[in-house]
């Protein structure tokens, strides 16, 4: 059972809690895109990691071999920070409130 019982209350904790999308696309493409850019972003971190191990093919010297791994490290750890990140819809009440905005200043 809910503890709160006024519908006062309960309007104040939706426009808390209910989240809106306002990113500027069709609401429904995300379903898609968001797969989409993590799968991009992680084929990214994947490729330069292997473009930086191709100089240590074969038989190589053990200067060149470390050179190329500490190198793979590093470019993978910067991919993976520059990588995809999924942010969150706006809470309601700050989107209510910025269309009444935009309302009043139409008028």
């Amino acid at each position: 059972m809910s503890k709160t019982k006024n519908p006062q209350e309960k309007k104040r904790l939706s426009y808390q809690h209910d989240r809106r999308n306002t990113y500027g696309e069709n609401q429904k493409s995300s379903r898609k895109n968001i797969p989409r850019s993590k799968q991009l972003s992680h084929q990214d971190e994947r490729r330069s990691v292997r473009q930086s191990l191709i100089a240590a093919r074969g038989n190589v010297v053990d200067e060149i071999a470390d050179e190329a791994h500490s190198d793979a490290l590093h470019k993978g750890r910067m991919k993976k920070l520059k990588a995809f990140r999924k942010s969150p819809d706006s809470p309601l009440g700050e989107v209510v409130k910025r269309r009444l905005g935009k309302r009043t200043k139409g008028k």
